[in-house]
């Protein structure tokens, strides 16, 4: 359903008792699949029901990272409005930014370079 943007039915599964940051066996939550498949209102409806938006898979890499690679505007937007880390994971999302040469990703992230706080 997560990598299927099927948002409604997960959503009522969570209601239901399916935990939010429920994993499969790479450590790729609910979200993480949501994110890197490109649907914004499943990952919108895991956040607003308490999904962790910084946790990284068993690959160390963040649902954020995941979003800019595949470069889903709308998901990155979601995460980076409910606080997720652009720094986390490896690679981060402001490592995959850069190596895609996403400057508008860079801006919304915060900044161009690793030094001082984002935003």
């Amino acid at each position: 359903m997560a990598r299927m943007g099927e948002a409604t039915t997960l959503a009522a599964y969570v209601d239901a008792g399916v935990p939010v940051d429920l994993t499969n066996e790479s450590g790729d939550t609910l979200l993480m699949l949501a994110a890197y498949h490109g649907h914004p209102e499943t990952v919108t409806a895991l956040i607003h029901r308490g999904a962790d938006v910084g946790r990284a898979n068993d690959r160390g890499q963040t649902p954020l990272a995941g979003a800019v690679f595949k470069g889903e505007d709308d998901v990155v937007r979601a995460l980076v409005d409910a606080g997720a880390d652009p720094r986390a994971g490896h690679p981060s999302a402001l490592d995959a930014a850069r190596m895609f040469g996403r400057d508008d990703y860079l801006d919304l992230l915060g900044r161009s370079d690793t030094s001082g706080p984002v935003g």
